[in-house]
């Protein structure tokens, strides 16, 4: 199955800072590549020939296919990342904690939900974690990590919800939404074990302000 989508129309019409030209087009053609063909059977040879440039050219902007991987996940995530990042990074939250957390599960779900190309690199990535091992660990440290420390910190500032463990609220509030992303988006839930999204996130919010209500 092609997916005609470029890196083009999914991040730098949102406003990005374009990168050069040739790196865009490499982009393109290792998405086409990673979404048609899996990271196991992906070569440099078979990237540089859908992006249409010399696997010199294609080296002197990527090192390895799993560098080259795993920008592309960044790419595809900078955006609603950035977005997270500016809900948790504000100077003034006077927000509720009840909103903010909402507005961020829904940019966490919007990105991969309107995000085909996205959900079959994460289903890659999940598929090939035994055989590289390397490439889930780079993709932790510097994806996922910053954003479970920003959101633990946020965790923290709010004394109110009188949370033991910031850390593990952290992780307990992202891994619940990638869990419903994994069930619902890969895993066939959406049929045989339905949630809606709203029920999803306001259960997930109200768990972690039960602590909050409790001492009022």
């Amino acid at each position: 199955m092609v997916i005609n989508v470029s890196v083009d129309q999914l991040t730098l019409n949102q406003g990005e800072n374009p990168k050069s030209e040739k790196a865009r087009v490499i982009l393109d053609g290792a998405l086409q590549v990673f979404t048609t063909q899996g990271y196991s059977a992906a070569s440099m040879d078979r990237i540089a020939a859908a992006a249409n440039v010399s696997k010199s050219t294609l080296y002197s902007y990527f090192q390895d296919k799993e560098g080259l991987f795993l920008a592309l996940v960044e790419e595809l995530t900078a955006a609603r990342r950035r977005e997270v990042f500016n809900l948790l990074s504000q100077s003034d939250l006077q927000a509720p904690p009840q909103v903010v957390l909402r507005q961020i599960a829904n940019v966490m779900l919007d990105n991969a939900e309107k995000n085909q190309p996205l959900l079959t690199l994460m289903r890659l990535l999940l598929g090939e974690s035994e055989r590289f091992p390397k490439l889930v660990k780079i993709f932790t440290a510097e994806i996922k990590k910053p954003m479970l420390d920003q959101l633990a910190l946020y965790f923290a500032s709010q004394t109110q919800l009188n949370l033991p463990d910031p850390v593990v609220a952290a992780r307990i509030f992202s891994g619940s939404i990638v869990h419903y992303l994994i069930q619902q988006n890969l895993m066939g839930g959406h049929e045989v074990m339905p949630l809606e999204r709203d029920r999803m996130v306001d259960g997930l919010v109200d768990l972690l302000m039960a602590r909050d209500k409790s001492v009022q």
